[in-house]
């Protein structure tokens, strides 16, 4: 019987987590594989939410194809809506879910997967089927956000308690908040070897006026949404008063003018083994040696290609 999710989402899919989600875009939240991408490649995007990423993704591959996969059906509607405003016909969405892909072995050029491991129960089953609807010689890119890697100042009274209580929460549920510090160690968990793991990381960071009003209204939000009230208060991880401590206490450090956030996140690209393949993955440009020795490129000509050229 195929292994399905034992672990709940914690952040669930209301419209201040969806405003969070459609901020996301390759440049800021997959910047680590774009050197990797190139225009032939057929790509799956893993947990691709609303789309803005897996649009992204679309428009760098015109040759090739991009899938979205993502678990909540009422989100690809609106995945759906972004793909067709930016008039992209080589992007596809489906429902379904990491540990069970629906996809034959080898399908992908490229498995992408952000802020999705983090969110499982079995992560090194997780990744184990990433790899293995990855091509031989193709990438599975992962990225995860470590909630423990996080910084603010000032150190607004509850900020530490949201900190807390999430970790409390996020675990409860089944998933590991602290994922980007283990990506690596779940990789090889997972059968890869250390010479095919190019490791990195990168934050997403805050402080502007219209940046700290938007993450702090969104985290205001979500903290008594109903469904998280929920989850929180039958869980006996904090009450309602508590939360909505919590929330002033995000209200408060959004409206600081010398208010800064910055949350860590780890980075893979895994290469899966070709065994004609005798060149090394390297974190400086990770996929060069292997696409030119594919023909997807010739001489230097890797990278990024410009949607205009």
């Amino acid at each position: 019987m195929p292994k399905t999710e034992t672990a709940v989402y914690t952040h669930g899919h209301h419209e201040s987590v969806l405003r969070s989600h459609t901020w996301r875009t390759a440049a800021n939240s997959a910047g680590y594989l774009l050197p990797s991408i190139l225009p032939h490649m057929h790509i799956l995007d893993v947990g691709c939410g609303p789309g803005t990423i897996t649009a992204d993704l679309a428009a760098l591959v015109p040759e090739g194809r991009v899938t979205g996969l993502e678990q909540a059906p009422d989100v690809l509607e609106q995945a759906r809506s972004v793909a067709a405003a930016r008039a992209l016909d080589n992007i596809h969405f489906v429902v379904g879910d990491v540990n069970a892909l629906n996809f034959p072995d080898g399908t992908f050029d490229v498995v992408h997967a952000h802020q999705v491991i983090q969110h499982v129960g079995d992560p090194v089953h997780a990744l184990r089927e990433l790899r293995r609807v990855t091509k031989p010689g193709g990438i599975v890119a992962v990225r995860d956000a470590d909630y423990e890697g996080t910084i603010w100042y000032p150190d607004v009274e509850g900020m530490n308690d949201w900190a807390e209580l999430y970790l409390r929460v996020a675990r409860s549920n089944g998933g590991e908040p602290n994922a980007g510090r283990r990506l690596l160690s779940w990789a090889l968990s997972a059968g890869f070897d250390r010479e095919d793991i190019a490791v990195s990381a990168s934050a997403w960071c805050y402080s502007t006026p219209q940046e700290r009003a938007w993450w702090s209204d969104l985290w205001a939000e979500r903290t008594i949404e109903p469904s998280y009230t929920r989850m929180v208060v039958g869980g006996g991880h904090a009450n309602e008063e508590e939360l909505a401590h919590i929330a002033r206490a995000w209200r408060e450090w959004g409206a600081r003018e010398d208010a800064y956030w910055s949350i860590m996140h780890g980075e893979i690209l895994c290469r899966v083994p070709d065994p004609s393949f005798q060149g090394d993955l390297v974190a400086e440009s990770p996929t060069t040696e292997y696409s030119r020795y594919l023909g997807f490129v010739e001489g230097d000509d890797v990278g990024i290609h410009d949607e205009d050229e």
